[in-house]
């Protein structure tokens, strides 16, 4: 079992950044992959940026160059420093876990673009 806390969220001006963090319970530094999604109201829940514990990294074609996903093992921790932030970007963004086939999703953060 993993348990994921997602923190960060808040409301910020268009063109503000934010940091989002996910802790969690356990070690990260084992193999495994940690993703951000988001999900704005009615919309489906869209992959936002990945991390794998190997290094790699993925991100969603709308947010390249203007979100990077960073992880400290240490902490147990991701990050996702969003920067440029457009009010289309409004909505909860939520931590997955990945190892061994199973899923561990946190909470959520709201994230709320608006002037």
């Amino acid at each position: 079992q993993v348990q994921l806390v997602e923190s960060g969220g808040g409301l910020v001006q268009p063109g503000g950044s934010l940091r989002l963090s996910c802790a969690a319970s356990r070690s990260i530094a084992s193999i495994n992959t940690i993703t951000w999604y988001r999900q704005a109201p009615g919309e489906q829940r869209d992959l936002v940026a990945a991390s794998t514990s190997d290094g790699r990294t993925n991100y969603a074609d709308s947010v390249k160059g203007q979100f990077t996903i960073s992880r400290d093992n240490t902490q147990k921790t991701v990050y996702l420093q969003m920067n440029n932030l457009k009010p289309a970007e409004t909505a909860v963004y939520y931590c997955k876990y990945t190892i061994f086939g199973f899923d561990y999703w946190g909470q959520g953060t709201q994230v709320t673009v608006s002037s």
